[in-house]
């Protein structure tokens, strides 16, 4: 090749063939490592959804067994419980008010 315009000509095309081809095999890299990262995603979210939905069935299966068994004792008197409540607060409000009369 003697004439250097056609030289340059060749040489350009080769680049514009190569460069081409390196962007294709990088795009293509790119979005197999995209689709991999998306199917990863999915099946963590799938994994975490399944543990999620494992460990509410088993809370909700000890608090049946829970429920069943305490059904099964003696009826718990409500009423009672109230009242004792009701007592709890009660001192725990006086002694608030000793505590706040003495710190003043």
């Amino acid at each position: 090749m003697s004439n250097p315009l056609l030289q340059a000509f060749f040489v350009g095309r080769a680049v514009a063939e190569v460069v081409n081809e390196r962007f294709e095999v990088a795009l293509t890299d790119a979005l197999s490592e995209l689709g991999k990262f998306d199917a990863e995603a999915r099946e963590q979210l799938r994994q975490f959804t399944e543990e999620v939905t494992q460990r509410a069935n088993r809370a909700a299966e000890a608090a049946n067994a829970r429920q069943t068994t305490t059904s099964s004792q003696d009826p718990v008197d409500l009423q009672a419980n109230i009242d004792e409540l009701r007592a709890e607060i009660a001192l725990l409000r006086n002694e608030l008010q000793r505590y706040r009369s003495s710190s003043v």
